[in-house]
């Protein structure tokens, strides 16, 4: 049985990039839910930073150079992805569009993909609906409901998720995109417990 092929598309443009360590996280938890079946699963992680000057050439020449051409060929056969820009002037940045501007547009009609970002305030997690996820709207693409949104406060030193809450995210929109990478029903949250009408209507009415 061929495995299955999740790529990480990742638009950070420094190193170390929380870009990077977002894609990274999303991805090694994408696995590890895929791991609990039976298929195999290979992760294929794109820097488009290493690939800046080819894709500039590509949107000149029309042309992909050798090294975009296999970026391309790899988002193109994948059975899963992951996409994670940086936030820049409230929308994503313009390596990351670029990449998938010269991407075929029909290249991922029907691909699951996990949206997310990071930024140096929460007020641009927005960003994730009206910028990243009409686009792949516009491509098609299968976008899971959960986005994943990571500010400048939600790292510890060492690069780890310091909040319980980025954990959970992280958590739940990899099971959504496995779920949907091996097509099987994602698990549902658990419920809020149901608080009956009259102990509702009972605890308006003063004493």
């Amino acid at each position: 049985m061929s495995p299955l092929s999740l790529v990480a598309v990742s638009a950070g443009l420094s190193t170390p990039s929380s870009t990077r360590l977002l894609a990274d996280r999303l991805a090694e938890a994408a696995r590890e839910h895929l791991a609990e079946g039976t298929r195999p699963v290979e992760v294929t992680v794109i820097e488009l930073r290493d690939l800046a000057t080819d894709i500039a050439s590509n949107l000149v020449t029309g042309f992909p150079g050798a090294r975009l051409r296999t970026a391309l060929e790899a988002v193109t056969a994948a059975d899963g992805l992951i996409a994670v820009s940086p936030i820049f002037s409230a929308s994503y940045s313009g390596l990351f569009k670029s990449f998938f501007d010269v991407l075929d547009p029909d290249a991922l009609a029907g691909t699951p993909v996990l949206i997310a970002a990071t930024g140096g305030t929460a007020r641009h997690s927005l960003a994730l609906e009206h910028a990243l996820r009409p686009l792949f709207a516009y491509l098609r693409a299968v976008v899971v409901p959960t986005a994943v949104y990571a500010a400048s406060e939600d790292w510890g030193s060492a690069g780890e998720e310091r909040t319980g809450d980025l954990a959970a995210r992280i958590t739940r929109a990899a099971d959504e995109l496995a779920a949907l990478m091996a097509g099987r029903p994602a698990a549902a949250p658990a419920a809020e417990p149901v608080v009956p009408f009259e102990e509702q209507l009972a605890a308006l009415r003063p004493e």
